[in-house]
């Protein structure tokens, strides 16, 4: 099996050269185990390996090879939890592997092949909606919003002065801001997906649309718009994010200052890095905060 070349950014990471040296390996294991016929691995991904599957019945699935990391550790926790309403089921589940068999969504078209923005935006808010139904289970050990913004107030403002003060203060000051008054004040909590934007809702039969690749955290709904709110982030104005807010508000009766507010702080939070930055993250959090 050949890994693709997206992956290889994980050579810069401790760990990364062993772990994708490893994937075949753990590929071929996952097979035997799960009696999976592979095929080539979806060359698209840039976190994980994943690669279509055959199972013994003759049905298709996915299987998804993860780095050990903090952030993917729960994904497969998050799809038990959701049970398929609205996201794609777990099969089988390796930890030791940090292997996943997961549903495949057939045919599998992203939602960035919808061309109308309002109706793209409609359906996520439809596929949040159902993976939002149940709350929390007891005892979970998913992260938790009220413990990551704490850390989102500081982080940001450090990074960015070890670089140099690469953009205007007035975006570091807000995201703290809203980070520490949001915090304060959640409202009803969720396991919610963290990164729902329209390369991770695919086109599926068992339901219209099904998300992929949480990033699972326990938070209130109006955080989990942030990732939606700048969606093809390559071509969207103020204009558009705010009209997106009006929709998103109305269809999912969120209010509009928290998602506006959760928006910015974590647009900030992942366009900010210990090494570098994000433009068009920095960017996004920009048009948030005017």
């Amino acid at each position: 099996m050949e890994v693709p070349e997206r992956l290889g950014w994980w050579r810069d990471r401790a760990g990364g050269v062993a772990w994708l040296e490893s994937l075949p390996r753990l590929a071929e294991e996952c097979a035997e185990h799960w009696s999976l016929r592979l095929g080539e691995p979806f060359g698209q991904g840039h976190v994980s390996l994943t690669v279509p599957v055959a199972l013994s019945d003759g049905g298709q699935a996915v299987l998804k090879l993860n780095f050990p990391e903090e952030e993917s550790a729960s994904e497969a926790d998050a799809l038990i939890h959701w049970r398929g309403e609205g996201a794609v089921r777990l099969l089988e589940l390796d930890r030791e592997r940090n292997a996943l068999l997961i549903e495949r969504a057939d045919p599998g078209t992203s939602l960035w092949e919808v061309g109308d923005d309002e109706e793209a935006i409609l359906i996520a808010a439809s596929v949040m909606a159902r993976l939002w139904l149940r709350p929390p289970p007891d005892g979970h050990r998913f992260r938790l919003l009220a413990g990551e913004a704490e850390r989102w107030t500081a982080q940001p403002r450090s990074d960015w002065e070890a670089l140099g003060r690469p953009f205007e203060q007035r975006l570091v000051d807000a995201a703290a801001a809203a980070a520490g008054e949001l915090a304060g004040s959640l409202a009803k909590l969720a396991v919610c997906h963290q990164d729902l934007q329209g390369s991770n809702v695919l086109k599926a039969q068992r339901e219209p649309w099904l998300a992929i690749d949480p990033k699972p955290i326990v938070a209130e709904p109006a955080f989990d718009v942030a990732s939606l709110l700048r969606d093809r982030r390559w071509s969207i104005d103020r204009a558009i994010i705010q009209r997106r807010l009006d929709l998103l508000a109305a269809e999912l009766d969120l209010e509009r200052d928290r998602m506006q507010g959760w928006g910015v702080v974590h647009a900030l939070h992942w366009g900010v890095g210990s090494d570098k930055i994000e433009p068009d993250l920095v960017e996004c959090a920009r048009l948030l905060a005017a």
